[in-house]
């Protein structure tokens, strides 16, 4: 494999999030709705747990809102669950052909494809039989994110899941995003701030807690300070621009927006 050459990208300037009031909280609500009701045929389990996630983990609307995915994208997600970042690009595709976008909301990510990637069997046969009949016919892969093969795309979503494994690991896994992302592709990456002591904490115990009630088991986990996330990120090529993600909990969860250069070139090649 040819190596790359990498400029550092800048970091990404970010818009201050659009203003929520009724409407733009109304045209949320019809979306949790929508992008929930197929776990709902599913089993108690399956739609109450996709109602909960959607509806309090702030980074879902987040992203939507911000539009932090561009249009056309393939997204590839790493640790995806029961698929529900799936069936919310159907509801934003159904959204947007029927005139009911909010205006203060950012350009909406339409026309996506969708690659999942979930260790866990059950998680995604409940993606699967819930979403994976989808118009768009995302594709669910249970396998351990260490060994996976990425395709190549455009964004990768990490929410939540790398701190499951060593940090040599989480090196490793975030080389390969790089590698499988074009240039100008995007790495959306939640993480915890262990320097926040006691919101990291929590946010442990209750990634503990969840991990039980969904019948795992409790592996150990590796965090790392804000600081050394983006050090690391920025080492391997990424413009990084953090954003706390945590509103409305007690958690000290940080988004990170890692940007691939555009220009990034094969060792003594052209653009890529």
């Amino acid at each position: 494999m040819t190596p790359l050459r990498t400029r550092h990208a800048p970091a990404p300037p970010m818009a201050d999030p659009p203003p929520r009031g009724p409407a733009t909280d109304a045209a949320w609500a019809a979306l949790h709705a929508a992008a929930t009701a197929p776990y709902r045929r599913h089993g108690r389990f399956a739609w109450h747990f996709a109602r909960g996630k959607l509806g309090r983990d702030p980074v879902f609307r987040g992203l939507i809102e911000r539009g932090l995915i561009p249009a056309g994208a393939h997204l590839v997600d790493i640790g995806c669950g029961q698929g529900l970042l799936a069936s919310v690009q159907r509801v934003v595709d159904d959204t947007v052909a029927q005139g009911r976008w909010p205006a203060a909301w950012a350009s909406p990510p339409v026309r996506g494809r969708y690659t999942g990637i979930e260790l866990m069997p059950r998680d995604v046969d409940r993606a699967r039989a819930a979403v994976g009949d989808l118009p768009a016919r995302p594709v669910f892969i249970c396998g351990d994110m260490r060994q996976v093969p990425l395709p190549d795309c455009q964004v990768v979503v990490i929410l939540d899941v790398l701190h499951y494994v060593d940090p040599a690991a989480q090196e490793a896994l975030l080389r390969r995003v790089f590698a499988a992302l074009g240039p100008g592709g995007r790495l959306l990456l939640r993480v915890g701030d262990a320097s926040a002591a006691g919101g990291f904490a929590i946010s442990q115990w209750v990634d503990r807690l969840v991990t039980l009630v969904r019948g795992h088991r409790v592996p150990p986990t590796f965090g790392r300070p804000l600081a050394d996330w983006v050090a690391l990120l920025q080492r391997l090529g990424f413009g990084v621009q953090p954003l706390p993600m945590s509103q409305g909990t007690p958690f000290a969860n940080v988004l990170l927006v890692a940007d691939k250069a555009a220009d990034t070139v094969a060792a003594g090649g052209a653009a890529a």
